[in-house]
């Protein structure tokens, strides 16, 4: 074989990888040191580790690509291939979404697991309606109330500025009488700063991430629901992969899925530390404020059970059936 004939060789077999490579864009909400987001950045490590470089994610955080609700339409449309979204945010689109933002349906990792599975059939069927697909999901720690002043019921926080977002928080705004501010996580911080929020409901991990301990010194662990953020792929876009390149992704999801899990419950108790030693206080609710919080959870699931007729019903059995509840 002569020399340029086999450069020529080369050069073909060269175009012919680069050709072959796909690259896919992941947009997402949270920062790059958010423990989701680096199981979404471990994932694409192992999705081009499975498929030899033949399939490239590039995770795009903190909302650089898309702003926390424009995500799930980007994906939808084809303009992303794939992103991240916190299901809570889109309880207005149908009620299987806004299971997720239910306060003290499911307080713990072990419920939260057993309602992600009641829940799964059907999520899949709805997004599969709207061309997509879901890879895995992780949840957030469970939800606290963050507070500027010091609270022991719900009328201490009436009129309150309240980040609410997405339509449960906003929800529960309304019901305990507080001023609903519609903020995303990536403007938390300065919203924070600026005294446009002084309450919010979240996790650990949110409070860690916005320093929110820079301006808020009063944590309450309600421990009143753990939302998922889903990781969605379109449906065009995952077709269009061979059979082995699928495969491997599917294959990195189930880990990312298990190991996020994980992760999430540790750093739980890692995050209520990291924030004591940032001057945070966390406080055990007093009795009438979590009395008064699950009245309010128990309103929501009656409007969710309303709203979402017999398929919702369908759900709540399912989750009870595994809990053992009759």
């Amino acid at each position: 074989m002569n020399i340029k004939f086999a450069l020529t060789l080369i050069a073909a077999s060269m175009a012919g990888s680069a050709w072959a490579q796909t690259k896919w864009d992941l947009p997402a909400a949270y920062p790059a040191t958010n423990f989701h987001t680096e199981n979404l950045t471990q994932f694409a490590k192992d999705v081009d580790a499975a498929t030899g470089g033949k399939l490239k994610i590039t995770v795009h955080a903190n909302a650089s690509l898309f702003k926390a609700p424009e995500i799930k339409r980007a994906v939808q449309g084809g303009q992303a291939q794939l992103g991240e979204i916190l299901l809570a945010n889109f309880a207005n689109e149908n009620p299987v979404y806004a299971l997720d933002g239910v306060p003290f349906l499911a307080t713990g990792y072990a419920d939260a697991k057993k309602l992600y599975d009641a829940s799964k059939a059907p999520m899949d069927k709805l997004l599969a309606a709207q061309g997509m697909k879901m890879l895995f999901s992780v949840p957030w720690p469970p939800q606290g109330i963050y507070s500027k002043k010091e609270i022991s019921s719900v009328a201490d926080l009436r009129g309150i500025k309240w980040r609410a977002y997405s339509p449960a928080t906003a929800k529960i705004a309304e019901l305990i009488g507080a001023q609903p501010v519609q903020i995303q996580a990536a403007e938390l911080s300065q919203a924070l700063a600026t005294g446009v929020v002084e309450s919010y409901m979240s996790s650990g991990s949110t409070g860690y991430d916005s320093k929110t301990y820079e301006h808020i010194k009063n944590w309450y662990d309600t421990q009143a629901w753990l939302p998922k953020n889903g990781v969605i792929v379109n449906l065009k876009a995952f077709n269009t992969l061979d059979a082995a390149t699928q495969a491997a992704v599917v294959k990195a999801a189930q880990e990312a899925e298990v190991r996020g899990w994980k992760v999430s419950e540790a750093k739980n108790d890692e995050y209520k530390k990291l924030l004591t030693e940032k001057g945070m206080k966390i406080l055990k609710p007093a009795p009438k404020l979590m009395a008064d919080m699950q009245q309010v959870g128990g309103i929501m699931l009656s409007d969710w059970q309303k709203a979402a007729g017999s398929d919702g019903a369908a759900i709540i059995a399912d989750y009870n059936k595994q809990r053992g509840v009759k």
